[in-house]
């Protein structure tokens, strides 16, 4: 038997096998790295080269891979059975599952509407909130209202109250019109201002569509507090405050996208907590089964489920779908992911590894390319550029991300730039010293970057 290696692996994936959010063109360089095994933070390829998964593959993983949990609770579902279908029959994980989120979860969600992945719940929410208008005699409020340099998913609906061009633009064509505002992002501060100051002030622009626009708003769509796969732009709870205020005043929803900041990510258990609001419909998923399986879920209010529930005739249920609809391998997983929170102190664990982080990235303001230097929680995110003075970024065909990225895996640490912005979303189980020489790594790739 021939011996696996990372380059026989390789050149089988290549025959076949397309990659997400890739340019395979680029594989001719930088062949993919086969995984054999993964433990806590580490990847580990059949060559026997570690890497250190800074960015929780994807920011699925909370707890570390191969966690002895979560393997634990697959491990016991699976004798009893795999997956059924959750339209006419149920089951105990999706039941418990529920019961556990509507009670860690802002107040007032009590439905859970099950699906399987961050794209999927978003196309429920939209839909769910789209129907519930029309349910009720308002079929004029259809419009969604969406922040710039959002990104919420890369189904048609999810993509369409997106506003990454780099995702979007291609497909415009076929994308339902939605209303853009600008949004709060602090990285556009004015010099002295905080972040609370400039939130607010760029709340008046939110304020000032749903004004006009109310009656044919259904709702707004945000990611709170950070705008991930935007570069890692982050604004203070106060929006989220003033936006819900003013979604009840012009009768509009909101709908908030936790997939990649809920579960602790920003500090708080979800992200709404820190401003004390609930949404109208709180969107999970990624974290949700610690990386394990594909699941999401929607919750939403009473009220919004009431709004569906009527005799067949007339015709007002939710015919949405998903065949793996509550899988009950991943509910399993899920709530041991939960479990993990409950019987540990995550949270106060988190706030000490992030005010290490914060220590260690405190000396990159100097540095000659780096014009911002943001953290939120267990995210941190560095900005380089051209010109710090001027904020000149580098032209994105100089690929200057993709240079840091290849040096980071020849220091064996998984980063994945988003453009000139080196971020970190590690699992929560890395160490002090892992985060050490993550910022390490990252450093010297930012010089090698903008050499």
């Amino acid at each position: 038997m021939s011996t696996v290696t990372n380059s026989s692996l390789a050149t089988r994936d290549l025959q076949h096998v397309w990659h997400p959010c890739t340019q395979m063109k680029d594989h001719e360089q930088q062949p993919p790295i086969p995984v054999r095994r993964a433990q806590g933070v580490w990847l580990e390829d059949f060559d026997g080269r570690r890497y250190l998964d800074a960015i929780s593959s994807w920011w699925v993983n909370l707890f570390g891979h191969a966690h002895p949990r979560i393997n634990s609770a697959i491990t016991a579902q699976l004798p009893q059975f795999e997956h059924v279908m959750l339209a006419g029959f149920t089951h105990e994980p999706a039941i418990a599952l529920a019961e556990e989120l509507v009670r860690i979860t802002p107040p007032g969600l009590t439905r859970c509407f099950y699906a399987d992945s961050g794209s999927a719940a978003i196309e429920v929410a939209l839909k769910m909130s789209f129907h519930y208008w029309q349910n009720q005699g308002q079929p004029r409020k259809r419009v969604f209202v969406t922040l710039s340099n959002s990104y919420h998913g890369e189904t048609l609906g999810a993509l369409a109250v997106g506003n990454v061009d780099l995702y979007k633009g291609t497909y415009a064509p076929l994308l339902m019109d939605v209303l853009t505002v600008p949004s709060p992002d602090c990285y556009g501060r004015e010099p002295g201002e905080s972040w609370a100051e400039h939130t607010r002030r760029k709340f008046s622009l939110m304020q000032t569509a749903l004004e006009r626009y109310a009656e044919d708003i259904a709702a707004v769509i945000v990611e709170p507090l950070v705008q991930c796969a935007g570069g890692m732009r982050m604004y203070d709870p106060v929006y989220l405050s003033m936006l819900r205020a003013a979604c009840d005043r012009y009768g509009v929803h909101l709908i908030a996208d936790e997939i990649a900041v809920g579960f602790g990510r920003t500090g708080t258990m979800f992200a709404c907590e820190q401003a004390r609001i609930s949404p109208d419909f709180l969107c999970l998923s990624k974290g949700l089964t610690g990386g394990y399986l594909p699941l999401s879920v929607v919750l939403t209010k009473e009220s919004i489920y009431e709004a569906f529930y009527a005799e067949f005739i007339a015709q007002r249920a939710f015919l949405h779908s998903h065949s793996y609809t509550g899988n009950a391998l991943g509910c399993a997983a899920a709530r041991a992911t939960l479990g993990i929170f409950f019987n540990g102190p995550v949270l106060e664990t988190n706030e000490r590894l992030a005010a290490h982080m914060t220590q260690r990235l405190a000396p990159l303001v100097d540095h000659p390319h780096v014009s911002d230097v943001r953290q939120t929680g267990m995210i941190g995110a560095i900005e380089f550029v051209r010109d710090k003075a001027t904020r000149e970024p580098f032209p994105w065909q100089e690929r200057r991300g993709q240079i840091l990225y290849r040096h980071a895996l020849e220091r064996g640490v998984l980063l994945r730039p988003i453009g000139n912005v080196v971020y970190f979303m590690p699992p929560y189980v890395i160490t002090p010293a892992e985060i050490d020489l993550m910022i390490e790594v990252a450093v010297q790739g930012i010089d090698r970057a903008c050499a």
